[in-house]
């Protein structure tokens, strides 16, 4: 098995010096609780054995594992209860779970050793041919015991689906309280909440820089909407552009070199980019019409939605600028576009007889499904892999994030107690 030592697997968030109606704070209230309605029609059968160690420090780890794997909606998790806490397989532990049905076991253990670290190492084991499919050993400290448990679940996800984990990642939304606004950022599952930044004024669109380190979003402080980057491992926050009008909707560019965003500053709503640092800002649309929900595509074009055609409509062009070329074409209303990792779809709004569901168009054939029923569904955010999208949803009247597959089959919902939660991004895989 290969051995990692992880100094810090968590980013740390460091307070940071806001104006005067917006404060941070290191506890969030807003901590997302998941629950899944829907999985996919074929999952892998697998069985987490329970990890064999430090008792309290090997459940963590083997129940986040397993959570983990649960929630990608295409691997099914059997039971474990009466198998014994292993390390390594026998012959005995083999017969057990074909017993129960499982393709894949994973075992594993967490050992105390010198200097308040931990030795986490598992194997994911080939039921039917009895043989090793990946192993690792790390050494962290308690405080990243979850965090491995992380990395764990997303090797075992590569290896049985050929695609990219995300339990790793971070996902950044919008949490409302009474006379309250915070932005909160999230381990995957929901753990590990914190709030970033706390307002009286709202704040909207958050969007991750292609390299995690920073968020750009609006807030209404001073009842002026306009565009902040903070970066969420020191703190720092500053005002992008300082301009007349509303600025919103900021996007980070594949490279995170520069941000394009809405502006109201020359009149009516437009596009325009600017470097990260808010310097070299240029005008990309002078349509007349409203455009606005920038976002941008891995091959380099800006895709946005518009009025200019009588109705919002999905359109795209170049950084540079020119003519816009129109991509939605039915339906009246397309709106806040965001492409896949791999560019070659994008999920949209698509409103229908009153209510507000998503929809997935595949840029080669032009088809387009919609993934989910509404009444109100927005703000959608491909997790890195492609496979799931997060959006804002409202179930019992309140305000909560959903998750569903980029096929419509798995299905989640996130909610958080005592809040709605709103706008969500989903963060990239770390680097």
């Amino acid at each position: 098995m290969k051995k990692y030592c992880i100094d810090s697997l968590r980013s740390l968030f460091v307070r940071c010096l806001v104006a005067a109606t917006v404060s941070v704070s290191v506890v969030s209230h807003a901590q997302l609780s998941i629950d899944i309605i829907g999985v996919g029609s074929q999952q892998i059968p697998v069985v987490v054995a329970p990890f064999a160690g430090a008792d309290k420090e090997s459940q963590l780890v083997a129940s986040v594992i397993e959570a983990d794997l649960n929630r990608s909606g295409v691997i099914k998790t059997l039971a474990s209860a009466g198998l014994a806490r292993l390390t390594e397989p026998n012959a005995d532990s083999y017969s057990q779970w074909s017993g129960r049905g499982a393709d894949a076991a994973v075992v594993g253990g967490v050992q105390a050793i010198a200097n308040g670290q931990f030795s986490v190492s598992f194997r994911l084991l080939d039921v039917p041919k009895r043989a090793q499919l990946t192993g690792f050993v790390y050494t962290v400290t308690s405080n990243d015991l979850r965090a491995t448990a992380h990395l764990i679940a997303d090797a075992i996800y590569e290896k049985l689906t050929g695609d990219k984990g995300v339990f790793s990642t971070r996902i950044a939304y919008v949490a409302k309280s009474p006379g309250r606004f915070q932005l909160v950022v999230a381990d995957s599952d929901g753990a590990n909440a914190t709030t970033i930044v706390s307002s009286v004024e709202p704040i909207i669109s958050p969007a991750w820089s292609p390299d995690g380190a920073r968020l750009a979003y609006v807030s209404f402080e001073g009842r002026k909407p306009s565009v902040y980057v903070q970066n969420t491992l020191t703190g720092e926050r500053r005002l992008l552009i300082n301009a007349p009008g509303n600025q919103s909707a900021p996007a980070w560019s594949p490279n995170g070199a520069r941000i394009v965003f809405a502006s109201s500053q020359a009149g009516g709503t437009q596009l325009y980019v600017a470097d990260a640092n808010g310097s070299n800002v240029r005008r990309l649309t002078n349509s007349g019409a409203i455009d606005t929900a920038p976002n941008w595509s891995p091959d380099g074009r800006i895709y946005f939605m518009s009025d200019r055609g009588g109705s919002p409509q999905i359109y795209r062009i170049a950084p540079e600028g020119g003519n816009a070329e129109r991509v939605t074409f039915e339906g009246s209303y397309n709106a806040n576009p965001r492409i896949s990792p791999d560019g070659k779809s994008m999920v949209f709004v698509r409103r229908e007889g009153g209510r507000e569901a998503l929809a997935v168009q595949d840029f080669a054939s032009r088809q387009v499904q919609v993934l989910t029923s509404g009444p109100v569904d927005e703000s959608p955010s491909f997790a890195p892999n492609g496979k799931l999208i997060v959006y804002a949803s409202i179930y019992n009247g309140r305000g909560v994030l959903a998750a569903v597959s980029a096929d419509g089959r798995v299905k989640q919902r996130l909610a958080a107690s005592g809040s709605d939660v709103r706008e969500p991004a989903w963060g990239p895989i770390p680097r």
